[in-house]
């Protein structure tokens, strides 16, 4: 019986020992990472997470694992690793260019012409990119697109309009357009170009007193050590534009009275935003007018700093005569000593800061008989605000022999630039007789901005009243800040006003207020008009 008992406790133990081998037999887990799968065993109980640690697969902090790491690994699991990676990737896309259709003096009306070719821009756009083994699932956009380049409009000339009324003038009317000189003589349908491979820059643009010669300057890409050369013209179209010896020039006027001589100021190549810096000084230079070719040259003023702001330089004004010469800068007004090579002041006021990459200063106009001066002066605060800060821009006279100065019209605006006219006395009269013009500003404490209307009155200031634009009209509004040309001038007769009204060239006439459009394309300035 107890052998019986025994043998049957031997043979369940034999069956209890294989159950228990069976149970310790190896269990098969499948892992799929980083695109393949591998086939793991084992002989006991283990989590997912200790699956992983022996078979050495590590978890990134973002991976996504298709069960939890406590959970216990059976026979037959398949576990699935996503990895998962972040990135920042930028991307550049073009930017279609415009086609642009301008009006352009010289073509016949509707005819076309190739002008640029377009530059398509770039732009870059930024991305966060979740990447799920190595494929992209989610794409968020960072920030707002930054424009590499800008694109640039094809542009496609279109001639232009060329009903003018053949309205007579006295005199020669030259005025810049698409950066070359045009020139108006006889009425004013008679346009004609003078130039056509310059890039006129409208730092100098000057008509000799009897309108037979031109002096202007023209960028440059030939060379790096200057921004710019000094060139003349035949007004009458004889001979080609000759180029002369200075460069860098900042200003530059026929002397009255003398047929081949000439004032100019210079400066030099500099890496601010106006690309030059003003030397501040002060030449006179005899020509030949032929060749070009310099006969004589005399220093004025020497290179100096400039005083305030005076990396922008100076503008200068010859008195008809031609004997005297005034000076203005950012802060001051007066004259020329030729004999001591110094400046004078008549005026001088708080600098204008303007903010911008430009610098401030008023055009200058002599009187007839080179007894007064006009000018615009920055006034005084309004309030509390510091004197530099002042939106106070007056319309001004200066005697030149010092004696006085006098206030003709407060708060006329800065773009006012007063010019006298010529002498509008009956010829044998014994005085002199004429007008003083400026533009006086629709919003005056805004006046860099603001429209403006071209005023007229008598020379001491009285008898005050608009000549244009028509009433309900926008008004004249100055397209380059900083720049020094004038946006009218008188004709010798002081019968009309030439003037640049929404970019195209007009007359008016002073009497009747009527007023011709000349040119239709948009793109003159810079008028001149002698005899």
């Amino acid at each position: 019986m107890l052998s019986r008992t025994l043998l049957c406790m031997l043979i369940a133990c034999a069956i209890a020992g294989c159950r228990s081998a069976q149970d310790e037999q190896s269990i098969e887990i499948f892992v799929i990472v980083d695109g393949r799968e591998t086939r793991l065993s084992s002989t006991r109980d283990l989590t997912v997470d200790q699956v992983l640690a022996g078979a050495r697969i590590e978890l990134g902090p973002r991976d996504r694992i298709s069960h939890p790491l406590v959970s216990p690994a059976v026979d037959g699991m398949t576990i699935t690793i996503k990895r998962v990676a972040e990135k920042e990737v930028c991307e550049r896309q073009e930017i279609a260019f415009q086609r642009r259709l301008l009006p352009k003096e010289g073509l016949p009306a509707g005819k076309r012409e190739p002008g640029r070719a377009g530059v398509t821009g770039i732009r870059e756009v930024c991305y966060r990119v979740m990447l799920e083994d190595e494929a992209e699932v989610e794409r968020i956009q960072l920030g707002l697109p930054t424009t590499v380049r800008e694109p640039e409009a094809e542009i496609v000339y279109i001639g232009a309009s060329n009903a003018i009324q053949p309205v007579p003038i006295e005199g020669r009317i030259s005025y810049i357009n698409h950066e070359n000189v045009w020139t108006i003589t006889a009425n004013a349908a008679n346009k004609r170009q003078l130039t056509w491979r310059h890039r006129l820059d409208g730092l100098v643009f000057h008509q000799r007193e009897d309108g037979k010669r031109l002096i202007f300057t023209s960028e440059t890409n030939e060379t790096d050590d200057f921004f710019n050369e000094l060139w003349f013209v035949d007004a009458e179209g004889h001979l080609e534009p000759k180029r002369m010896t200075p460069t860098d020039v900042l200003f530059a006027a026929w002397r009255p009275g003398a047929g081949n001589e000439f004032a100019y100021s210079t400066g030099e190549r500099s890496l601010g935003a106006s690309g030059w810096k003003a030397l501040n000084n002060l030449w006179l230079m005899v020509f030949d007018l032929e060749s070009g070719r310099t006969l004589a040259i005399e220093e004025v003023l020497p290179e100096s700093g400039g005083g305030v702001y005076g990396w922008w330089g100076k503008n200068f004004a010859w008195s008809p005569r031609g004997d005297k010469m005034a000076w203005v800068q950012a802060d001051a007004f007066g004259l020329v000593d030729f004999e001591n090579k110094r400046l004078t002041p008549l005026m001088q006021h708080a600098v204008f800061h303007t903010a911008g990459d430009w610098v401030w200063f008023s055009p200058l106009s002599w009187s007839i008989d080179g007894q007064l001066l006009g000018a615009v002066a920055h006034g005084a605060p309004l309030a509390d605000e510091p004197a530099e800060s002042s939106p106070v821009f007056d319309v001004v006279v200066a005697s030149a022999d010092g004696r006085f100065t006098a206030s003709l019209r407060f708060s006329a605006g800065m773009w006012a630039a007063p010019a006298f006219s010529p002498n509008t006395a009956p010829t044998g009269a014994e005085a002199n007789r004429g007008y003083l013009a400026w533009l006086q500003a629709r919003e005056p404490h805004n006046s860099m901005n603001s429209d403006y209307d071209l005023m007229l009155a008598d020379r001491d200031g009285s008898n005050q009243r608009r000549l244009f634009p028509p009433p309900g009209e926008a008004g004249i509004r100055k397209r380059t800040l900083g720049a020094q040309a004038r946006d009218f001038v008188w004709s010798p007769d002081g019968r009309f006003i030439a003037l640049i009204y929404e970019g195209n060239l007009w007359l008016l006439e002073v009497e009747t207020r009527a007023s011709v459009q000349v040119t239709f394309d948009g793109e003159s300035s810079n008028p001149v008009w002698t005899r």
